[in-house]
């Protein structure tokens, strides 16, 4: 069978596609960061700065703010035991110090509403009180609101998002990428078995102890991992970015070429309801084709379509970015373009792009993506200096903070006109 070559002239072709393609951004002037001695520099917008308000945390992932302007950040590794940080701006001068340091397990996943801080292990969930001031009053004695999900080391990480009725939404990723179960085989199993604990979204309530997956929804499934999510309270409705698969040349190199492999398939992004379906493992998303291409697993070649009925991704972006973060922007000091818009941060690097590590955007209109997306924040790392863009939260001024899970800074940008 013959191959399928992606030409430049194709790559340069899929740029015309409003749904997918890159926005220009050479207008983003380099703004450098106060932190002479992490040698930053970012690429933003005309009128954004960037400064480095924290540094040293390395493996700090999603991030949360409270009302009063502190942080919260959830670490993947342990400081000093310790698995989340609160940092503050105690005088004013733009730099956050420790204040204090909880939670004894590792992670990713981070979140505050009304009165509560959560806050997720690669296998549970956890639920703090916060005061009037937004601090935590039970660092030791937190409630263990679910247990027991899975985790096999691979895809690991449990982002939540939590709505306004009580809800709170868990990703459990896959640590297969295509549901080979069998390792010795190359066709996955119909009906993929693990779709009834990974590969989805599951719901449960805030205000229960020790729930399993007994207790919860499958609120969305189909979703290989899911590491960004977000609820929009304007669409009232919970928004994802899926990490894609990968191995398609070394598993099938009769259909998938090297380069093929790495410019496929699509990262991916979604509105999801209950009931959502994104079809994982039977399709993955082509941006090339923008086609729903049946796995291999299940008798793909790289050209039939499947899966009919599960999602079309809202936005596709290129192969293995890897976003990590994924925000809503709902202030007003940003110019109006990016109000309530979607800033991703990257995690990857693109193959397509020959770049990575970096935080887009999408415009929003209505509550649908209303234009291309763009490169927001570039320039994070150099060829020797690697700072990897993981998780987005925006401050009470309209500012955001982007975590560096490689080298432990936390980043501020602010626009001032």
């Amino acid at each position: 069978m013959k191959k399928l070559v992606f030409t430049a002239g194709l790559i340069i072709a899929s740029f015309t596609l409003a749904r997918h393609t890159l926005a220009q951004t050479n207008t983003n002037t380099v703004v450098t960061t106060n932190d002479d001695s992490a040698a930053t520099r970012l690429q933003l917008p005309p009128g954004f700065t960037a400064t480095i308000v924290s540094q040293g945390l390395p493996g700090a992932r999603h991030i949360a703010i409270n009302k009063q302007g502190g942080l919260y950040v959830k670490l993947s590794k342990l400081k000093d035991g310790k698995g989340i940080i609160y940092l503050k701006d105690t005088n004013g001068d733009g730099k956050f110090v420790e204040q204090a340091a909880f939670g004894d397990y590792p992670g990713t996943g981070i979140y505050i509403r009304d009165q509560y801080l959560y806050a997720s292990s690669n296998d549970d969930v956890y639920r703090y009180t916060l005061d009037d001031k937004g601090e935590v009053t039970n660092h030791e004695s937190p409630e263990k609101i679910i247990v027991g999900l899975v985790n096999r080391k691979r895809d690991n990480s449990k982002s939540i998002a939590v709505d306004d009725k009580g809800n709170i939404y868990v990703n459990v990723g896959s640590y297969l990428g295509a549901c080979l179960v069998d390792p010795n085989s190359k066709q996955a199993p119909n009906p993929c078995p693990l779709l009834d604990s990974v590969g989805g979204i599951w719901q449960f309530k805030t205000n229960k102890l020790n729930q399993q997956y007994k207790d919860a929804v499958r609120y969305a499934t189909g979703f290989k991992n899911v590491v960004g999510l977000d609820w929009n309270n304007k669409t009232n409705s919970l928004f994802i970015t899926q990490h894609g698969r990968d191995q398609l040349n070394e598993l099938y190199p009769q259909y998938y070429t090297a380069e093929q492999s790495g410019l496929l398939p699509a990262e991916t992004m979604y509105e999801v309801r209950k009931g959502s379906d994104g079809g994982w493992p039977y399709v993955y998303y082509d941006h090339f084709q923008q086609k729903k291409i049946l796995s291999p697993e299940y008798g793909g070649d790289g050209k039939k379509t499947g899966a009919d009925k599960s999602l079309d991704p809202i936005v596709a972006f290129p192969a293995h970015l890897a976003p990590n973060g994924l925000l809503f922007y709902t202030g007003n000091k940003f110019p109006k373009k990016y109000q309530d818009g979607a800033f991703i941060a990257f995690h990857g690097k693109s193959a397509e792009l020959q770049k990575g590590h970096m935080v887009a955007f999408v415009p929003f209109k209505n509550g649908k993506p209303s234009g291309k997306w763009e490169i927001f924040a570039g320039g994070f790392s150099t060829d020797n200096d690697q700072h990897k863009p993981c998780g987005l939260a925006q401050g009470q001024d309209g500012s955001i903070y982007v975590t560096d899970d490689a080298k432990g800074n936390i980043y501020r940008i602010q626009y001032s006109q």
